[in-house]
């Protein structure tokens, strides 16, 4: 499904900076992966490369067996839209609009039927637990309100990875652990394969795996078993090893 081959970034300037260094990474499809390393280890940047925001300065990244970053730019928008969702975490939804607007802009930008999009979103607002707050503004709705409309406009046409960058890092452990239950759920009945960059070792507990990474370099990778808590323990141990600053690691324990 997703496939980071050798991918090095050089980051030019009067000190030339390597935020990674010959990363490899395989993803199967249905897969929920997490990221973890600390502040400047270099995981939002592979997480920015494979979402094609920014690109690799040596290596390939394929998804689905296409190399999305030869694309042309009217492609490439087109191969973000409809095969990638995006979950932030700080949410990015637009004030103006209702959580309902919200949720079909990608459908929007797509020229989808008013009606489909308005059956989508039920569809989906009913499986997140959000169709009583569809008509308010998102300034309106709490932190965990956000990210479950944030999650709904990233799956609405249903893309084959959905990429999140710290989406507990705003909430509440209560509504991180929501959030996290739903992204595990949507997992496990839809197969979309997911890719999770989080501090959190909460959140990384959800994972089927959690790959680390320590200076722009692949450090270990552990799998989560049958035990969740097991798991996240072997994740906090991992982490202390690392190393890193105090604030990197959350100290929320499941």
């Amino acid at each position: 499904m997703l496939e980071v081959n050798q991918v090095s970034k050089i980051y030019e300037g009067k000190i030339a900076y390597k935020a990674l260094n010959n990363i490899n990474l395989s993803v199967e499809e249905g897969e929920f992966v997490g990221i973890m390393g600390p502040s400047g280890s270099g995981k939002t940047t592979l997480l920015n490369m494979i979402a094609t925001i920014d690109e690799p300065t040596t290596g390939e990244i394929l998804i689905n067996g296409k190399n999305p970053h030869q694309l042309k730019k009217e492609e490439l928008a087109k191969f973000r839209r409809r095969e990638l969702g995006f979950v932030f975490q700080d949410f990015n939804l637009l004030h103006t609009l209702t959580v309902e607007e919200n949720i079909v802009l990608p459908l929007t930008l797509d020229g989808k039927k008013v009606k489909e999009m308005k059956q989508k979103a039920q569809e989906i607002a009913g499986k997140l637990g959000i169709t009583s707050i569809m008509n308010k503004r998102t300034y309106e709705i709490s932190g965990g309100q956000a990210q479950r409309t944030a999650v709904a406009r990233a799956m609405i046409h249903v893309p084959k990875l959905l990429l999140a960058d710290e989406p507990t890092g705003n909430l509440d452990s209560k509504s991180s652990k929501d959030v996290m239950e739903m992204l595990e759920t949507i997992n496990k009945h839809e197969r979309t394969t997911m890719l999770l960059v989080t501090h959190d070792p909460q959140a990384a507990s959800y994972c089927n795996r959690v790959i680390f990474i320590r200076d722009g370099n692949f450090y270990s990778e552990i799998h989560r078993g049958d035990n969740r808590q097991a798991f996240f323990q072997r994740i906090i141990d991992t982490l202390s090893l690392l190393g890193g600053d105090g604030h990197d690691l959350s100290q929320i324990r499941v």
